[in-house]
C-alpha cells in the first residue's frame, strides 16, 4: 500500500523525485521527509526428513487452503537464518537446523524478495501452528502439487530435491518471473 501520510508527522505526501534521486518517493508536503517505500523480505526453508518434505496448508490469506513451506516476513533486526527458524516453529511448530542457503527469488509484481533455506527436520512430530490449518510430512511422489500455494514453493522444492541428489549445487537465484496467482 502506498503511503497518503507521512510517517513522521502526519502531514500528507506528494509524489516526486527527491533532489539526487531519479523517481517518483512520497514526500511529505510539511517536513519534507521522503518515505522510501521497499520491497519485503520473505525467510523460510525447505525442511527435509528422511526422504519426505515438511509442508504447511495455509490457514491465511492469500491462497488460504493451500500448500506451502514455511515461510513468512522477516522481522526488524532479524536474521534471514533466524527468521526461517522462526517461521517453522510457528507454522509447524517444527524444530529445524539450516544446513543451506537454497534459492533467492525476486518477485517484482508484489514488491517481495524471498530468502529460502534447505533444512534438516530435527523432529518428526510436527503439528499445525496458528498460521496453518494442517500440515504433513511428504514423500516427492505425494506432494499435492496442483494444490501448491506459489510458483516460489513448486521451484524451491525442485531445487531442493536436485541439491540433495547433487550437494555441490549452487543457491537458486532464479530470475523467472511467475505470473500473478
Amino acid at each position: 500500500m502506498e503511503p497518503s501520510y507521512c510517517p513522521k508527522c502526519g502531514a500528507k505526501t506528494v509524489w516526486a523525485i527527491p533532489a539526487g534521486d531519479n523517481r517518483e518517493r512520497p514526500i511529505c508536503e510539511a517536513c519534507e521527509f521522503v518515505h522510501y517505500v521497499n520491497p519485503s523480505t520473505v525467510v523460510g526453508a525447505v525442511c527435509v526428513f528422511e526422504d519426505k518434505f515438511v509442508l504447511c496448508k495455509r490457514a491465511i490469506e492469500p491462497r488460504t487452503g493451500y500448500w506451502t513451506i514455511p515461510a513468512g516476513f522477516l522481522e526488524l533486526r532479524e536474521t534471514a537464518v533466524a527468521g526461517a527458524i522462526r517461521e517453522t516453529l510457528e507454522e509447524a511448530n517444527a524444530k529445524i537446523q539450516i544446513r543451506a542457503l537454497l534459492a533467492v527469488y525476486s518477485i517484482p509484481f508484489i514488491s517481495q524478495t524471498q530468502i529460502l533455506f534447505l533444512a534438516d527436520l530435527l523432529d518428526p512430530n510436527i503439528s499445525a501452528g496458528e498460521e496453518s490449518l494442517e500440515v504433513g510430512l511428504f514423500r516427492w511422489e505425494d506432494i499435492p502439487w496442483d494444490e501448491l500455494a506459489f510458483p516460489t514453493v513448486q521451484w524451491s522444492l525442485e531445487h531442493a530435491r536436485k541439491t540433495l541428489a547433487d550437494p555441490s549445487l549452487p543457491p537458486d537465484f532464479n530470475s523467472r518471473e511467475p505470473e500473478p496467482f
